[in-house]
C-alpha cells in the first residue's frame, strides 16, 4: 500500500534516528522525501538507500538554527516542486540537564527544538497551502512535551510549546485543508538514547535504562521504525480528519 503516492514531502533531520526511518518509511509510501540534515553525508546516505530501493528523494543540508538555511530549504521545494504536502518538523536535541544553564546553551536549545519548528511551518505555509486539502504538518514532541522531565526543565519546555504550537496550528489552518499532529515519543533506541540518559553526572546508561522501561507498560523502548510508521499515518489520508492531535507512542507510558 502506497498511501503517499506521488506526494511531496520534508523531513528536518532525516539523516538518523527517527527522521531516517521515516524518510524511508515515506519512500516506501510513494512519497518524494526531501531528506534534511545538518550532516549533509547523512543525508546522502539515506537518499541513497532511498534511490537504490527504487524510491525518490533528495538529500539537502540544513542547520535548523538558521533561518536563512531552512529557508532555502523550502525555497527549493518550491522552485523544484512548486507544492509540499507534508512537513515532518523532526530535529531536536536533548538539551542539558537541570537549572545550571548558560544562556547560550539554552538559547540553542531553544533554537533547534522549538524556533525551527515555527520557522519551518511558517515559511513551508504558501507550498502547504496548494496540496490541494491534503497538507499535513507533523511535530515531533515528546512524552516530557505532556509530563515534567526529571533530567530537564528546558527540553520539557520547548516540547510543551511545540504541543501547544501544533495545536494553534490545527485550529488556524484546519479551513485551508492543513492538519497538524504531533508525535509524542518516550525512549527510543537511536543514536541520540545515551545522550539523553548521560546527561546526569556520574550515571550509569544501563541502569538508567532499566530502571526506565520498568515505567513501560510494554518493558522494552521503541525501534525508529515504530515512530516511522506512525508518521506515515498522520502524513496519509488514513489521518484524514486526526488533526490536532498529540499521539502519545510510549509504550503505555502515559496510561500510568
Amino acid at each position: 500500500m502506497r498511501r503517499l503516492e506521488g506526494r511531496i514531502t520534508a523531513i528536518t533531520a532525516g539523516g538518523s534516528g527517527m527522521g531516517r526511518a521515516s524518510a524511508l518509511r515515506f519512500a516506501e509510501e510513494g512519497a518524494h522525501v526531501v531528506v534534511s540534515d545538518v550532516d549533509e553525508d547523512a543525508a546522502r546516505q539515506v537518499t541513497e538507500e532511498i534511490t537504490s530501493a527504487g524510491g525518490s528523494a533528495v538529500a539537502i543540508r540544513c542547520d535548523v538554527g538558521d533561518n536563512d538555511d531552512i529557508k532555502a530549504m523550502i525555497e527549493r521545494i518550491g522552485a523544484e516542486h512548486g507544492v509540499l504536502h507534508v512537513l515532518f518538523n523532526h530535529a531536536g536535541i536533548p538539551g542539558p540537564s537541570g537549572l545550571d544553564v548558560d544562556p547560550e546553551t539554552w538559547a540553542r536549545t531553544v533554537e533547534i527544538n522549538q524556533r525551527s519548528a515555527f520557522f519551518a511551518t511558517s515559511f513551508a505555509l504558501p507550498l502547504l497551502r496548494k496540496a490541494d486539502g491534503k497538507g499535513s504538518i507533523i511535530f515531533t514532541s515528546s512524552v516530557s512535551g505532556v509530563v515534567g522531565s526529571p533530567f530537564s526543565p528546558l527540553y520539557s519546555m520547548t516540547k510543551g510549546g511545540i504541543v501547544l504550537l501544533m495545536k494553534s496550528l490545527a485550529v488556524r489552518l484546519g479551513p485551508d485543508g492543513i492538519r497538524s499532529n504531533a508525535i509524542l515519543p518516550a525512549m527510543i533506541e537511536t543514536p541520540m538514547l545515551s545522550e539523553f540518559f548521560g546527561r546526569e553526572n556520574n550515571a550509569d546508561i544501563e541502569d538508567l535504562k532499566k530502571a526506565y522501561n520498568a515505567n513501560i507498560p510494554l518493558g522494552r523502548v521503541a525501534s525508529p521504525s515504530e515512530i516511522a510508521s506512525v508518521a506515515a499515518f498522520l502524513a496519509s489520508d488514513d489521518a484524514s480528519w486526526v488533526t490536532g492531535v498529540a499521539l502519545p507512542v510510549d509504550g503505555g507510558f502515559l496510561a500510568k
